[in-house]
């Protein structure tokens, strides 16, 4: 059994590979940085490659080179943000991280997916984020490509799927997790962040029992659930005030939004959910959704 997983050199990428090796896989770890690579792979007994996945030509390089290895998973890991106004932002940076974020995973999925369809078994994980479901002011470009991973790979779980394929394909989508993201993007969430080797190994457990999107953590499921009910203007301001440079709590954030007895019509199920939180004296309460199979509300109120 081998895996190939890009972004190996640190975070989500290098505890996936440290988990895969104790499953019993041998390992190709990718990276543009070689130094860190050189330590990751002498630590577990792999095979490295350093490719710089800005660049379309090593992208499929790196394919030719492992394409005859019998890969049997491919993690597409690496990535990167940048946070900032999008007419600010350096356009360099972002075509750079279109390129990281979804050319490349692109190239190697569709790559190693017709590898995978000819042997009728392989796994593949694309991680993405929560930011996939999601618009980000002062993230664009990054919300933009998760939002590109996680539709692509739903698209194709589809396909293989009437193809009665054996080959799962499945999308990581976390939230904040403790990596090297913030500093690189230059900017911080103060949520809380899970760990990357809860995230790593929670994700390649998941994925080997063929999970289609996979959301590490209970809170960031159901924030993940309730978000789709809020009208998308209310949503991009929560989230450019949850991204502001200096750190707005996501607390701050819905406060400046939230406004006294709004009703908002949905459709959801048949169950009532009552959730009440306060913080300096302010308080917001999402109260009474009443579900019926045609219509209800929910209130968000400023008490």
């Amino acid at each position: 059994m081998k895996a190939l997983v890009t972004g190996a050199s640190s975070g989500i990428g290098r505890d996936i590979a440290r988990y895969l090796k104790e499953k019993g896989y041998e390992l190709i770890l990718v990276s543009k940085t070689e130094s860190k690579l050189k330590n990751i792979s002498k630590e577990l007994d792999s095979k490295y490659i350093v490719c710089d996945l800005r660049n379309k030509e090593e992208v499929y390089s790196l394919y030719e080179k492992v394409k005859n290895e019998n890969i049997n998973v491919l993690v597409n890991n690496a990535g990167f943000g940048l946070f900032g106004v999008f007419d600010e932002t350096p356009l360099d940076r972002e075509l750079e991280m279109i390129e990281v974020n979804a050319v490349a995973p692109h190239i190697l999925t569709k790559l190693f997916l017709k590898d995978f369809i000819k042997k009728d078994s392989g796994y593949i994980l694309n991680v993405a984020s929560s930011a996939g479901f999601l618009s980000g002011p002062k993230l664009s470009t990054y919300y933009a490509t998760k939002n590109y991973i996680l539709k692509l790979t739903l698209a194709i779980s589809e396909e293989l799927r009437r193809k009665k394929s054996r080959v799962h394909i499945s999308a990581l989508c976390p939230g904040p997790v403790d990596t090297n993201f913030n500093k690189v993007a230059g900017g911080e969430f103060h949520t809380k962040s899970l760990s990357s080797e809860f995230v790593a190994r929670y994700a390649i457990d998941k994925m080997f029992k063929n999970k289609l999107i996979i959301i590490p953590g209970f809170s960031m499921k159901v924030a993940m659930f309730f978000q789709r009910f809020l009208p998308t203007k209310l949503a991009l301001r929560i989230t450019y005030n949850i991204q502001d440079k200096k750190n707005v709590k996501w607390f701050e954030a819905a406060e400046k939004v939230v406004k006294k007895n709004w009703y908002i019509d949905l459709f959801i199920s048949k169950y009532q959910f009552f959730c009440f939180f306060e913080k300096n004296g302010y308080k917001v309460s999402i109260t009474s959704i009443y579900f019926s199979y045609f219509s209800h509300f929910f209130v968000l109120e400023a008490l």
